[in-house]
């Protein structure tokens, strides 16, 4: 293993340890640390989960199960299908009574590991190595099923291929998480490591600031965000993805241990009723517009804006898998693939299988 990939063990080994002492946090109390998933269309970094309460309009006639569930950052226009679902009655109509919470991804996947969260929106790399080091989660639906994490540029630049990347500043907010595994996975593909570029760590989140300034020649982000936003500002980009070279997992909902054992029937109404709003976006993308405003009313404001960045979002659930079997759709042999590259990278502490990560069992029948 080279050095770079040790000192990666050892961050990441540094990273599970602490999600580990997050799991024995006494319910109710918020863990922070830096965020290893998705985009958001604001600046991320709440500390306390805040809670959203479901607003289904009419009053149930029959018995709600209580649903709470962790959508990572702050509300924003890339959580539209969890809020049409809600506004629509989606929930409400399958007997569910849900309850949106926002915090970092490292929230998520410990308090729905300990049970404070019913179900939780995280990135499919945070995944693998938490249930390899025994945190009791496991994946249930794809949310996005291109790996949103990209490496995006100034066209001007001329990168327009990993290989183009040889000796040229790259941003990043830091060496862990989703971004650095899909980098040096673009990195592996041109035969290059992280010793052939120069790394600019940005822990505030300003590598896009960094691009657009020239500061840095490229810089990692995610698919919905960063380019969306320099392509507004009238700046052609060019965007390196890693789809193509190894079948990382995206964002997607995981569930804990208990709410799989004793809730199995409600996860399973509230992963259909979200598919069926992630649908009804697809085809008309202002519901999902307006679902987002009525939900954070502040985005109105940039309403042209949001509805790009809603637009790239759409264009990230559906991957070849997806497009093949339907929005959720999870393919076990990428998975397989995934750990057989993050363990090759030393960020699989343990031995961990497919069915240790994956249930299939709580989408939708199609048929």
């Amino acid at each position: 293993m080279s050095s770079n990939r040790r000192n990666l063990a050892i961050v990441v080994g540094a990273v599970i340890v602490l999600i580990a002492v997050v799991l024995l946090i006494p319910r109710g109390t918020s863990p922070t640390g830096p965020s290893a998933s998705g985009p958001s269309a604001v600046p991320s970094g709440s500390a306390s989960p805040t809670e959203q309460p479901s607003g289904g309009g009419a009053e149930p006639s029959q018995e709600q199960v209580a649903i709470k569930v962790g959508l990572g950052y702050i509300p924003s226009v890339q959580f539209a299908p969890f809020y049409l679902a809600d506004q629509a009655g989606y929930y409400r109509d399958a007997g569910l009574d849900v309850t949106f919470r926002h915090g970092t991804d490292y929230d998520v996947v410990a308090l729905t590991a300990q049970g404070d969260l019913d179900l939780g929106l995280a990135d499919g790399t945070s995944v693998i190595p938490a249930v390899s080091n025994k945190i009791p989660i496991k994946y249930v639906a794809t949310i996005y099923g291109k790996f949103p994490s990209i490496v995006f540029a100034k066209s001007s630049s001329g990168i327009a291929k990993a290989a183009d990347l040889a000796g040229k500043k790259i941003g990043i907010p830091g060496r862990y998480g989703s971004s650095w595994i899909m980098l040096q996975a673009l990195l592996d593909s041109a035969k290059l490591t992280p010793d052939d570029v120069k790394i600019v760590e940005y822990p505030d989140y300003g590598q896009g600031a960094a691009v657009a300034q020239g500061a840095v020649d490229a810089a990692t982000g995610f698919a919905n965000n960063e380019p969306v936003q320099l392509q507004l500002a009238g700046e052609e980009v060019n965007i390196l993805r890693v789809d193509e070279i190894t079948p990382l997992p995206g964002n997607g909902l995981i569930v804990g241990k208990d709410a799989l054992e004793t809730k199995r029937d409600a996860v399973t109404a509230f992963v259909a009723a979200t598919l069926r709003a992630m649908e009804d976006i697809k085809a008309d993308p202002e519901k999902g517009l307006e679902a987002a405003i009525t939900a954070v009313p502040d985005l109105a404001a940039s309403r042209d804006t949001q509805a790009a960045i809603l637009d790239a979002t759409i264009d990230v659930w559906s991957g070849p898998v997806q497009e093949a079997k339907g929005l959720g759709a999870i393919e076990p042999n990428d998975w397989e693939q995934s750990v057989a590259f993050m363990t090759d990278l030393g960020l699989v502490p343990n031995p961990v299988t497919v069915d240790d990560l994956i249930d299939t069992g709580l989408l939708p029948q199609t048929g």
